[in-house]
């Protein structure tokens, strides 16, 4: 039996997803039960829906005189169409232009029917998967000519999290409104998820960051970080990965694909 552990950190659902694909690709590439790491999942942050029916009516009544909406996150879409309970081109004449920043929203976005309808919405996407962030976004948005100050931008996100996008549209004269569709708790740090994280060798373990929120909250933990290994999809993450005193931070590529590779890379050391 493997005594490498792999900590999967993002909430339940998603962490699901990556945990079997993971494990797919192990076996695919030779682990046996025995031989492969055992995989944790330490879901450091639990995504809470927002819901009520004063939102959706503000939220009803922007989208009629929206030029473009920007979903931050999956999770922004998910609980945005759970609010809103109705297909994405029945709220304007015209189909409503989406920008999303990373692959995860695109295919969010296509589980909800958007940007394959019949007359298909146009969803805006940074081309290099390197970029697959708020400025990656801005620069794909450029692309489009437009006169920023004649335009409205409705931005979809969680309560908290980066501004950035949104002060850069307003300085280029945009107005811009953003709804927050949800909140992000913290795991109790006396909940029974963390009992696997104290029993495992720190040396031997490799933690998936995704979120610099939660990783921020993870420091807050007091575990012998400095013994363990991190691989995050965004500099921004690794920035704070080593903040909190990580012993070896790697930065990945966006993308489950890209975190996985990276697994076995490190499973191979």
């Amino acid at each position: 039996m493997s005594n490498k552990t792999i900590v999967i950190t993002r909430p339940s659902g998603q962490a699901r997803q990556l945990s079997e694909a993971l494990q797919a690709s192990l076996l695919k590439s030779g682990f046996t039960s025995e031989s492969a790491p055992k995989i944790i999942s330490l879901p450091l942050l639990t995504i809470a829906p927002r819901g009520d029916d004063v939102l959706v009516g503000q939220i009803k009544i922007a989208l009629k005189t929206a030029d473009l909406a920007i979903f931050v996150s999956p999770n922004a879409i998910e609980c945005t169409m759970r609010l809103l309970e109705q297909s994405w081109q029945g709220f304007s004449d015209q189909p409503l232009p989406i920008g999303v920043m990373g692959g995860s929203s695109m295919s969010a976005l296509k589980n909800h029917g958007i940007g394959i309808e019949g007359n298909p919405t146009e969803v805006i996407l940074p081309q290099n998967n390197a970029q697959w962030d708020s400025e990656g976004l801005w620069a794909e948005l450029q692309k489009l000519g437009w006169d920023w100050s004649t335009k409205k931008v409705i931005i979809f996100k969680g309560e908290g999290g980066r501004d950035w996008l949104a002060d850069t549209l307003k300085n280029a004269g945009v107005q811009v409104e953003a709804f927050s569709v949800y909140a992000r708790v913290p795991l109790d740090l006396n909940s029974p998820a963390w009992n696997a994280i104290h029993e495992m060798d720190f040396a031997q373990s490799l933690w998936l960051l995704t979120s610099s929120e939660a990783v921020r909250y993870l420091g807050q933990a007091k575990l012998p970080l400095d013994l363990a290994t991190a691989i995050c999809p965004h500099h921004n993450i690794t920035d704070t990965a080593e903040q909190i005193g990580f012993g070896e931070v790697f930065t990945c590529e966006p993308g489950d694909e890209a975190l996985i590779a990276a697994s076995q890379a490190w499973l191979a050391i």
